[in-house]
């Protein structure tokens, strides 16, 4: 039985997977400070309360969390008996290639929306994903990771325009009826919906523009669904298409 890990900066997800299907799926907060002993009481009592009877015996971790890692490594050796794959390091083979600048490490993340997208969609892809950043990443003809752009996530902006501004409030994320507001929420809700609307297809033409081939669109993350009421940009969005690239990883990474 396969645990997938998906260590984000915000939230951590956990998904027990048995080779055909996704058992359960739970999230946690990102804290570097919780422990292996932590986690293993953590999601033994969830499997519980799910009627879940898993013997893990692989783990497969994506974290753009570095502290967090060794936590896992401990819990996977302690109560798992199995050693993680970790997607970026030398030994996890992706099955794809990473076309960047020497030297440069891309977000694990990153790296397996692309495994992810490529085998659901082909080649010639961006990737839009709606994280604590809000990422653009261009998959090539070949399936090859080639690049792409980094922004500031959504509700990263709406904090930073509360907290620098005293007499903005803090807001939820909508999609606002009308663009012009007529009182400081809707101003601020019209402002950010709209305005990342602008923001991805602005950065999707730039992107078509450098890479002249018929490329589709892929959004992912918590608001990919809100945002794509808002534009007929995306061909496609995909909730979980980061566990379906680290299902995949993962079994290209077998050794069993």
């Amino acid at each position: 039985m396969l645990l997938a890990i998906d260590v984000g900066n915000t939230n951590t997800v956990f998904v027990v997977h048995n080779g055909e299907n996704t058992l359960a799926e739970w999230r946690c907060a990102t804290e570097h400070e919780r422990t292996a002993d932590q986690y293993y009481v953590w999601l033994n009592n969830l499997m519980k309360l799910n009627g879940i009877v898993a013997h893990i015996n692989r783990v497969i971790v994506s974290a753009v969390v570095p502290k967090v890692v060794f936590n896992i490594r401990v819990l996977c050796d302690r109560y798992y008996d199995c050693r993680p794959v970790v997607v970026g390091k030398p030994e996890c083979d992706l099955g794809v290639d990473v076309r960047v600048d020497e030297g440069t490490l891309v977000g694990a993340d990153r790296l397996v929306n692309t495994v992810g997208a490529y085998d659901r969609y082909g080649g010639d892809l961006i990737v839009v994903d709606f994280g604590t950043a809000t990422t653009f990443d261009v998959v090539d003809r070949d399936g090859a990771y080639i690049g792409g752009v980094i922004s500031p996530g959504v509700n990263l902006s709406i904090k930073a325009l509360h907290e620098a501004a005293a007499a903005l409030p803090h807001i939820d994320v909508t999609m606002p009826d009308q663009v012009i507001g007529t009182n400081t929420v809707a101003c601020m809700q019209a402002g950010v919906f709209w305005g990342y609307i602008g923001l991805i297809e602005g950065v999707c033409a730039k992107i078509r523009e450098e890479h002249p081939r018929p490329m589709k669109v892929i959004g992912t993350g918590g608001l990919a669904g809100l945002f794509e009421r808002g534009t007929e940009l995306f061909d496609a969005t995909d909730g979980d298409l980061t566990m379906h690239g680290l299902v995949l990883i993962a079994d290209k990474n077998r050794d069993d």
